[in-house]
């Protein structure tokens, strides 16, 4: 390395030094500083995210199953409901550490955004769907909303997960502004997604195996509603990449 090129790095570490010393980071999660603003979290935090990120899941609903469970790709959860998209791949259980993150991610701390991306990384290449994806779509905001945040979470982890930009498409858009489906009952979820979506002209989802894409799976009536309007658009298999499933069957045994 050149005298100019040490030096470069030198400054960069006193910089660094400096500024965490001037601004300390404190954990995305649970707000106690911590020395390292790499990852964003806590060495507590840390191993909690494992746990959460550790169990056997059914791969057509998502929620949490032991493989021993699960018959004829179903598991004793989903044996008796309908989905529209084929299969799902996720990080993790919506709870603890790996739920305070992703609404650490959406209220814009950054410093999360890579351990997000890192996990869903790592769903889709356990996932084991039946044909690779061929696009990427990213379940929209409605514009007002999106404008407010500034940025579409789920976009984002698109971005990370597909193997080419041009891959990820935005012809599915949301054009209802709908509240919450975190603030309903899981009844009323269904009907409020209900024709909340729309595909723009001339998409190209026909004879597509497409992989939606989202933070959060709830109750699944999003995904399903977005699943329905790509396979009516002639789209040949949906599958889902989340990074978090909430299941309400899960109970945290950790003390």
């Amino acid at each position: 390395m050149s005298l100019i090129g040490k030096s470069r790095v030198n400054i960069l570490k006193i910089g660094g030094a400096a500024a965490g010393l001037l601004w300390p980071a404190s954990c995305a999660t649970c707000g106690v500083l911590i020395e390292n603003h790499g990852d964003g979290l806590c060495e507590k935090c840390w191993q909690d995210l494992r746990a959460c990120c550790g169990a056997d899941y059914c791969r057509r609903c998502g929620l949490t199953a032991s493989r021993f469970a699960i018959y004829d790709g179903k598991c004793t959860q989903c044996r008796d409901l309908h989905f529209h998209f084929d299969a799902i791949a996720r990080a993790g259980i919506y709870t603890g550490t790996l739920s305070k993150a992703i609404l650490a991610f959406k209220h814009g701390r950054d410093e999360v955004a890579a351990l997000l991306k890192t996990l869903a990384k790592a769903a889709i290449a356990s996932a084991g769907f039946e044909h690779p994806p061929e696009q990427f779509v990213p379940v929209p905001l409605y514009w007002m909303r999106r404008v407010q945040r500034g940025f579409n979470q789920a976009h984002i982890i698109a971005g990370a997960i597909s193997p080419r930009k041009n891959m990820i498409k935005g012809d599915l858009a949301r054009i209802r502004n709908t509240p919450r489906q975190a603030l309903l009952d899981a009844k009323d979820r269904p009907i409020n997604v209900r024709d909340a979506f729309a595909l723009r002209r001339g998409n190209t989802f026909k004879g597509k195996t497409i992989c939606l894409v989202d933070d959060v799976k709830t109750t699944g009536s999003t995904l399903n509603e977005c699943a329905s309007l790509l396979k009516t658009a002639g789209a040949v298999k949906v599958y889902a990449v989340v990074i978090a499933v909430a299941d309400p069957n899960f109970r945290d045994t950790r003390s």
